[in-house]
């Protein structure tokens, strides 16, 4: 059953993306700042997209992953916006290793694990369009993002399916149709992507027969009901004053989900107004053992959006300018910048714990073509006929007098 609004904020716990993970295996040094920058996005553009009523779930490691890659091929005004915006430091060349150093640490694969994490990394090139050989490399040294001929100017459609089908893949078909039609045209040059699933049990499930229905206080005011699970555990928790927070571990304790609930009914509003990577940080550490009566919707949720909007509010405007964007560092063409940036989520949380997916698209390309060129071949000329698989030159004359 949907709940019509959320009364909890909800924060998953994803290691690499995670402002409250417990604080061992805490990445150090300049992936510590990698986590620590994500951790304000993550919150800032909360607060951004909170506006809108009803729901909200999205991934910012998703986000900040693809933004992150996106990010490798800026230069210029274009670089130090997206730094500014998405709280990326200490310059390109010590980003990137320190990002990638955060990607692995996430996929490593550990034989002892119980949950599923998986994160993957793709970009979507027009074929044969000359990007610059190191953006390349990086992307695939530090992303893992391995390089994908299509043809957007030839084959939209079928590069749109393309990229979609492997969202799909890497999600377990949890997040589909990601880029709609109309997103990609022919003057697509690249798409980034980023998926990340996410499964596991509760280190304490719930017994489903103790889930029952019950009231939900819809908006902090509307009751509704909907399905409430319900147990009693040792874990930690936080009396904040105006809030509780509540952690619930997940099987090997390795990830956990953070539940904050406003004491007041109608008091998320001035809950998410304190909701920032410090207050995050504080309210983690004071955390602490407790034995807890819980009661918790089950809820379902898929969420999508275009970033575009939101990202040039946060400060990333000239990225998206074709007149202003310097992407220099991806294609010597000029013009090129980010046509649109795209968000899906999906998360389910029952009695035996949650599975989440997410997947972010990039697009990269021109707004138009540039003005109509003129050629009147109306005086004398040369010309040339090539084999272009060679470049070797077969046949070449002119045209004095036609």
């Amino acid at each position: 059953m949907k709940i019509q609004a959320c009364a909890a904020v909800l924060l998953l716990a994803l290691s690499g993306g995670a402002v409250l993970n417990g604080g061992a295996g805490q990445p150090a040094g300049a992936s510590k700042a990698v986590v620590q920058g994500n951790s304000e996005f993550a919150c800032e553009l909360y607060r951004q997209l909170a506006v809108a009523d009803g729901n909200l779930f999205f991934s910012p490691y998703s986000i900040s992953n693809a933004l992150a890659m996106t990010y490798g091929g800026a230069r210029g005004n274009t670089a130090k916006e997206m730094a500014a915006t998405l709280h990326f430091q200490g310059g390109q060349a010590q980003f990137h290793p320190a990002f990638g150093d955060l990607v692995r640490r996430i996929q490593s694969e550990d034989k002892k694990r119980k949950y599923q994490l998986r994160i993957a990394n793709r970009l979507w090139g027009q074929k044969d369009f000359g990007f610059v050989p190191e953006f390349i490399a990086s992307s695939a040294k530090h992303y893992g993002a391995g390089l994908e001929e299509v043809d957007f100017g030839g084959a939209t459609e079928q590069a749109r399916q393309a990229i979609n089908a492997w969202v799909e893949k890497q999600t377990q078909d949890k997040i589909k149709e990601l880029l709609k039609p109309g997103i990609l045209d022919s003057l697509t040059k690249l798409v980034l992507t980023n998926a990340i699933y996410f499964k596991a049990a509760w280190s304490s499930p719930f017994d489903a027969q103790n889930t029952k229905p019950g009231e939900f206080l819809a908006d902090g005011t509307k009751k509704v009901k909907t399905p409430m699970m319900h147990q009693s555990q040792r874990t930690r928790y936080l009396d904040g004053g105006t809030f509780a927070a509540l952690e619930m571990p997940y099987e090997q304790r390795e990830l956990s989900m953070i539940v904050f609930l406003p004491k007041k009914a109608d008091g998320l509003a001035a809950f998410e107004k304190t909701l920032t990577a410090g207050n995050l940080a504080k309210w983690q550490a004071k955390l602490s053992d407790h034995q807890v009566d819980i009661r918790l919707p089950k809820f379902k949720t898929t969420a999508e959006f275009r970033l575009d909007k939101v990202l040039q509010q946060m400060g990333m405007r000239d990225a998206f300018d074709d007149r202003k964007a310097d992407f220099t560092g991806l294609s010597s063409m000029k013009g090129l910048c980010i046509t649109a940036v795209v968000h899906k989520a999906f998360i389910d949380v029952n009695e035996a714990g949650t599975e989440a997916a997410a997947a972010t698209a990039i697009a990269i390309g021109l707004r138009s073509l540039p003005p109509p060129a003129r050629f009147h071949a109306d005086h004398p000329f040369v010309y040339l006929i090539r084999d272009n698989k060679t470049g070797s030159v077969l046949f070449m004359g002119r045209v004095v007098n036609p």
